[in-house]
């Protein structure tokens, strides 16, 4: 017995040739990269006197966005006859004319997802060679995590010296799309960006493509010599700012880039050497204008200790409140969550301990579930197809999280498991049956959902708060606990 699901995106151009659905959707657009990426041979090319492995031409990705699709496929035995083999699948197709598909490789281009392997700067020229940028490799890598992708070619692209292994991932607003920008959220990122220690350089600005292969350590800076007017050892440049942020985060819109130097400069995290007219209050990404880190920042960053001894007992006086708050780590799990910040250090730690899909898969729980609730109160001509979409939704979630043998299996419940794969191979008939698989579903999403909120509660968060590489940045989280559960408390006492 088969199963198959499918979602599809038309694309069009606009006046401005932004993309429809896909422009203001940060993971949509990961997706379709990474979807094209998969669907090309990625064979060696001939560029000048050498073959570059691992390329493309402009010709080979228009044709394939012409027409592009994706599925997933778990099999696995029928829960009500174990000598059938049941196949759900759902699958994603992507189309667009031949103008919109180079319009979209540009934005690949300014996303930093690829480059050029002749050194040119648009995809307006046929037949050029084109290549993964370190940062698209990874993009790549992660989603060919969450779906279970194993094909040779792509393979061979993410185990290549080429793969960063690391980039920074921002948090983004589910509702807006937006980058939070929170002074907790910034200082973290601002961490990241200038490294443990200096990432001391003879030039700060070099235009290698390869520049920031490595996202493991800060911006490249260069040596300055302290005088009583510009005390500061190092200096690094606006448009090194924005390289670095554009390289080593996911961010796919510079602009993203130029906010958070700003931010980095509104907060005193940085300072500009020309205080002159506007260049002490705006961050300008160019070579000229030269950035140094301030003491503040220095501070925040861990190249300095706080003079203040208050901060660093912070973390033991609070420790002193845990039994305070029945339940703490429950609570502790649902500030971590609910803050950007701290949801940023925990998938960090996550991921190093190879369990991130737990915290993927409850905060695309979180998103089917906005999903769910949109598509039951659409009403008019479109409700079928939206309950249809939310049904495919549905299937690429357990696919890639809760069937047997998928990429990310998480570890639940049996009897859970087994009420999901029969909920999930049975066949939907009419209109109003669709509707009701779509209904149970969703109960049963939400079950597993709080299966993997109790794990995380128990496991992986009171090892996170005890790391030394996270405990000190998580200055504040027990007494937002203890406030979370004075909060519930209290509306329990009043209903």
């Amino acid at each position: 017995m088969s199963l198959t699901w499918s979602s599809r995106y038309h694309l069009k151009a606009t006046p401005t040739h932004h993309t429809t659905h896909i422009d203001n959707m940060d993971q949509d657009f990961k997706d379709l990269y990474s979807t094209l990426m998969v669907s090309l041979p990625l064979t060696p090319h001939r560029v000048r006197f050498r073959m570059i492995d691992h390329t493309f031409t402009s010709d080979e990705a228009i044709t394939n966005l012409g027409s592009l699709k994706f599925s997933q496929s778990n099999r696995m035995p029928d829960p009500k006859d174990s000598s059938r083999v049941v196949t759900t699948t759902t699958t994603t197709t992507f189309s667009m004319a031949k103008e919109m598909a180079r319009s979209v490789c540009q934005k690949f281009l300014e996303a930093k997802f690829i480059e050029s392997a002749e050194g040119k700067l648009d995809f307006q020229n046929k037949g050029s060679v084109w290549q993964l940028t370190p940062k698209g490799i990874h993009i790549l890598e992660r989603f060919c995590s969450r779906n279970g992708i194993q094909s040779g070619h792509v393979k061979a692209v993410i185990e290549s010296n080429r793969n960063p292994r690391q980039l920074v991932i921002l948090e983004r607003d589910i509702e807006t799309d937006k980058l939070h920008h929170d002074e907790q959220t910034v200082e973290i990122i601002f961490r990241r960006f200038v490294g443990a220690t200096v990432n001391e350089s003879l030039t700060s600005d070099n235009d290698s493509i390869h520049e920031f292969s490595k996202c493991d350590v800060g911006v490249r800076m260069t040596k300055h010599k302290p005088t009583s007017s510009r005390p500061y050892d190092h200096v690094f440049s606006g448009k090194a700012t924005v390289d670095w942020l554009m390289d080593c985060c996911t961010m796919v819109d510079r602009r993203e880039g130029l906010e958070l130097g700003q931010l980095f400069l509104d907060l005193r995290l940085i300072a500009s050497v020309d205080t002159r007219g506007q260049n002490e209050t705006r961050f300008i990404p160019t070579k000229q204008v030269q950035y140094y880190v301030t003491n503040h920042g220095q501070h925040v960053a861990g190249w300095l200790e706080h003079d203040d001894p208050s901060l660093g007992t912070d973390i033991n006086a609070l420790k002193a409140r845990d039994g305070a708050a029945r339940d703490s780590n429950s609570n502790r799990t649902n500030v971590i969550i609910r803050n950007p910040s701290w949801r940023l250090l925990y998938r960090e730690f996550l991921k190093d301990t190879m369990c991130e899909e737990n915290l993927s898969f409850y905060l695309e729980v979180q998103e089917f579930r906005t999903q769910y609730t949109a598509a039951i109160n659409t009403t008019g001509d479109h409700k079928i197809e939206t309950i249809r979409e939310t049904l495919a939704a549905a299937y690429g979630l357990y696919n890639a999280f809760l069937a047997p043998g998928s990429p990310n299996e998480l570890n639940i419940d049996h009897a859970l498991r087994t009420q999901l794969a029969t909920r999930m191979t049975r066949a939907v008939g009419d209109d109003n049956a669709m509707m009701q698989s779509l209904v149970e579903v969703a109960s049963l999403f939400e079950k597993a959902q709080n299966s993997i909120f109790k794990l995380m509660s128990s496991d992986s968060v009171p090892k996170f708060i005890k790391h030394p590489k996270y405990s000190a940045q998580l200055r504040g989280l027990d007494a937002a606990a203890a406030t979370a559960y004075a909060a519930q408390a209290g509306q329990g006492r009043s209903s």
